[in-house]
């Protein structure tokens, strides 16, 4: 009979600082500023046996940071760099691009889907897609689904 697994959510103040360091250590070698296992323990002054005692078991909790997700259908020409100046126009609202697909061509016509994560209070989606829609190129923009 396998035990059931309990969870906690605690303020950061209440969490021993290995754990902490632990989840620095994974987010240096996760995201690549480090090389190896050895060197994120290293930078952040654990042993590598805590590291890996505690790797499975400790996660940052991001919950209150995830937005609404949006659902975008943008029909477009089949133009080069058209998808770049599209990009560009989210960028500047600073949301998370989930996922793009874009489809094949059809009469020079291109169908492009974005899910996007809005995570900031005040967010200007409409803004975004008026701005997506002014882009040369771009037939239409419509908001297909929030979450």
């Amino acid at each position: 009979m396998s035990e059931k697994t309990n969870y906690f959510v605690l303020k950061e103040k209440a969490v021993p600082e290995v754990l902490l360091k632990v989840v620095e250590a994974k987010r240096l070698f996760d995201s690549g500023k480090v090389a190896s296992v050895q060197d994120a323990t290293d930078t952040v002054g654990i042993s590598r046996s805590s590291f890996y005692k505690y790797k499975d078991d400790i996660f940052p909790y991001h919950e209150n940071e995830r937005g609404k997700t949006f659902t975008l259908v943008i029909q477009l020409a089949d133009e080069p760099g058209l998808l770049s100046s599209i990009l560009r126009a989210i960028d500047k609202y600073k949301y998370n691009i989930l996922t793009i697909h874009q489809s094949v061509p059809i009469n020079g016509i291109v169908t492009l889907t974005l899910s996007i994560d809005v995570f900031n209070a005040a967010d200007k989606v409409e803004e975004m897609v008026a701005a997506i829609e002014a882009v040369n190129g771009v037939q239409y923009a419509k908001i297909m689904a929030r979450e």
